[in-house]
């Protein structure tokens, strides 16, 4: 009897929770999309409150026929039976309460019919309208059919649809489609209200030249090594930023700048990245990438503009108004931001988080690149037909968008970093302080020591060899006993070891690091293997995989390239007497401490000012599409180039139309024509100049041929990275079909290219002389 009473006891309290969570409001206009969610709400309810008064009754009867069975057997047991009639008395009870909450619920029951019916007539317009939404088959959207179709199936693939009110019903899919996204035509009957004219834009704030770093170190955060790396090294170089920003105040003369709204998300530096940099800051890891982002913001900071850092997945959601799921759906508001700088891992946390407004919004980033990727690399269809493919090209960006440490890829925008300069009173002291004797190897891990023993023999011979090789307890094996290892230095010991050094040597790898210009910043003498044949993604493991087919002929190019002897010396290490002939003359040689301009606070300052306010990726229209080779009435209009008063090269026309707003200016360019085995970087190199990329859209005509005196017995247009070029053997010619594959990159014995080139400010590669 007690297990009866309780198991009845135990129903009542269950259906009574049922039928409160039944009726458990949710909350009304949550989405466009809530109406159809209540009402099958409604129409559950209306179910279960018929199933509870039947299991009401159900449960009554069993008691009913338990209660008399019970009665029955009673009565046989004589005297056992003689108690109170009261005994029964909670058990009919219970009975009675079970069989009014049974009548209760049968009323609510017929309440919330009468609720549904007249709810659903209400809303029968609008449901119907919501059931009977048909694809509309308008050729300007051709592909709302085929994302409808794709809804259908995968639209409970990401919470965000929901997010933004999809509920399965085909006018739901049509709604997003159209309002959300813009596949599909808005609905007819959907409430619009009248589009009133915008209110006229506010004015643009100024961006004002900062005096003041404090408010930059704490947007940067705190809780990783790495940035407290970078912290540092902004408080180490702030007087020189500071007189930097006001020397180019006074260049601009008070010009006028808008201010930018600039996201900055450091993506390798995010937990879901990996963030291998942080713990090996104190242990002799690559700092490169943290010198350059530390210089980036301290520049953009300096320059005026308002800053957010992020280093986190969560905060860049946050900033760019994801909405919540798996980043299939555009973000829920406009980018609140004129520019993002990020890098490769930034760049594909993006895209995996912001659905189509990644392809919106893309023209508005900037991805820091240490190596640089080649347009070949970087066009999706281009990469995968012609095997240049990798786990880091592949983004159709304007090859301008990626920005390199050094100007290695004219293809790509040179961002740098900054070493330290030296005022008059330092450059002196040190002149008069060098150990002509006294060399320091370039490496802080063991690992770079390893082989390099016959190096170290002979440079022992004549100078004593200093290291900074990270080390916990014991002496690294790969580091000879000869050798002075002061361990991991802090920045400010290490420079000091450079100040005292005649030699600074490297064994090959880093690749292009830092330390070799701060080394040289500081009075050094580089001395750097060649490598032959040069390094690159086609025999070298390091560059595999990397967006490039650039050729490395020695550790540091740029200094070999651009600074040179007597401050760089590139030898042959495989050649014992060249070697040690350098390290001779070496130490019989003077030099000055020497920074290249593009490398101090001002050159960083002034590149970052032009390009912020003249590279527009977002509005600058991409040049017109070939004509078709069957189609001699679509004529190109003529060329605004002549040839140099010497017939060797084109230049700008004087009569030709020029674009004030063009940048460069035209009046920089000039075209010449590559050997077979060049490319046009080199071909531009040779002659004192860089090339160009933004200017082969006035190379890409079949008249600049003809102006050049050159034969084509026909003219192809194709998707080739080396194209505007020739074959002479055959006389064929060669226009380039796709802009973004336009490249300054990559030769082929087969052509003689087209080349853009231009000059550039002293010091300042990155810009031409009028660029500032």
């Amino acid at each position: 009897r007690i297990f009866v009473l309780g198991i009845g006891f135990f129903t009542l309290c269950f259906l009574m929770t049922s039928l409160g969570g039944q009726f458990s409001a949710k909350r009304l206009g949550d989405s466009p999309f809530t109406i159809r969610t209540e009402v099958m709400g409604a129409l559950e309810s209306r179910g279960v409150l018929r199933r509870m008064s039947d299991m009401l009754e159900m449960l009554m009867k069993k008691m009913d026929i338990l209660a008399r069975l019970e009665n029955s057997t009673d009565f046989h047991k004589g005297d056992e039976a003689r108690f109170p009639l009261d005994r029964f008395q909670p058990a009919a009870g219970l009975m009675e309460r079970i069989q009014a909450i049974a009548q209760n619920v049968s009323d609510i029951a017929i309440k919330v019919d009468q609720i549904l019916r007249n709810s659903l007539l209400n809303g029968k317009v609008v449901e119907g309208r919501r059931d009977q939404c048909e694809v509309p088959r308008d050729p300007k959207y051709p592909d709302c059919a085929g994302k409808v179709e794709w809804m259908r199936a995968r639209w409970t693939s990401d919470p965000c649809y929901a997010f933004f009110g999809v509920d399965g019903t085909e006018c739901s899919f049509l709604i997003y489609l159209s309002e959300v996204e813009w596949f599909c035509p808005p609905l007819p009957w959907r409430n619009r209200t009248v589009a009133l004219p915008s209110p006229p834009p506010l004015p643009q704030v100024q961006a004002a030249f900062r005096g003041d770093l404090t408010r930059l170190l704490e947007l940067i955060g705190t809780g990783k090594e790495s940035l407290s790396f970078m912290k540092k090294r902004i408080r180490h170089l702030a007087q020189q930023w500071l007189r930097a920003a006001q020397r180019l105040e006074q260049k601009l003369k008070g010009r006028q700048r808008d201010q930018k709204h600039i996201l900055i998300h450091i993506g390798f530096l995010t937990e879901e990245s990996g963030d291998v940099f942080s713990p090996r800051v104190l242990k002799g890891g690559p700092l490169g990438e943290m010198v350059q982002w530390a210089d980036i913001l301290a520049a953009l900071f300096l320059l005026g503009h308002s800053l957010r850092v992020t280093v986190s997945l969560k905060e860049l959601q946050s900033h760019l108004g994801v909405p919540p799921g798996r980043g299939n759906c555009p973000l829920t508001n406009p980018l609140p931001f004129d520019l993002i700088y990020t890098d490769y891992h930034g760049l594909q946390q993006m895209k995996q988080h912001m659905g189509l407004s990644f392809k919106k919004y893309r023209c508005r980033v900037r991805v820091i690149d240490t190596f640089g990727t080649e347009p070949a690399y970087n066009h999706e269809e281009y990469a995968t037909l012609r095997g240049y493919r990798t786990n880091w090209g592949y983004w159709n960006l304007q090859p301008t968008q990626f920005m390199t440490m050094f100007p290695h890829t004219p293809d790509n925008s040179f961002m740098g970093f900054v070493s330290e300069e030296l005022n008059k009173t330092e450059r002196q002291f040190i002149k008069s302080n060098k150990v002509s004797s006294m060399a320091v190897v370039y490496g802080k891990e063991a690992s770079i020591w390893k082989g390099k023993e016959k190096f170290l023999a002979i440079l022992n011979k004549y100078m004593e060899i200093h290291g900074t090789v990270y080390y916990e307890t014991q002496r690294p094996p790969e580091v000879p006993a000869f050798v002075k290892n002061h361990g991991l230095l802090p920045q400010h010991e290490f420079q000091q070891l450079l100040r005292k050094a005649k030699l600074f040597i490297g064994f090959g790898f880093p690749y292009e690091g830092p330390a070799p210009l701060e080394a040289i910043a500081n009075g050094c003498v580089f001395l750097q293997a060649r490598f032959n044949p040069p390094h690159s993604s086609l025999n070298h493991e390091f560059f595999r995989g990397k967006p490039t087919s650039r050729e490395v002929s020695s550790q540091h190019p740029y200094a070999e390239d651009f600074i040179g002897k007597p401050h760089v010396w590139t030898v042959d290490y495989n050649n014992s007497e060249e070697f040690e002939a350098a390290i001779k003359t070496i130490m019989r040689t003077q030099v000055d401490p020497y920074l290249p301009y593009e490398y101090t606070c001002e050159g960083m300052l002034e590149r970052i000012h032009a390009y912020i306010q003249h590279q527009d990726f977002c509005t600058t229209s991409s040049p017109p599409l070939p004509p078709k080779a069957k189609s001699p009435a679509m004529q190109s209009p003529p060329s605004p180039l002549a040839l140099s008063p010497n017939a060797t090269h084109l230049v700008w026309s004087p009569s030709a139309i020029r674009d004030s707003r063009a940048w460069p200016p035209v009046d920089s360019l000039q075209v010449w024509v590559s050997e077979t085995r060049h490319a046009c970087t080199e071909t531009c190199r040779q002659r004192g100049l860089v090339c160009e990329p933004t200017f082969f859209r006035f190379l890409n005509k079949k008249e600049v041929f003809l102006q050049l005196s050159i034969t084509c017995d026909s003219t192809e247009y194709e998707m080739n990275h080396l194209y505007p070029a020739v074959a002479e053997n055959v006389h064929e010619c060669y226009l380039q079909k796709e802009p973004l594959l336009f490249s300054c990159a990559g030769y082929n014995t087969k052509y003689r290219r087209l080349c853009p080139c231009r000059d550039y400010r002293k010091g300042q590669v990155a810009l031409c002389r009028d660029c500032l």
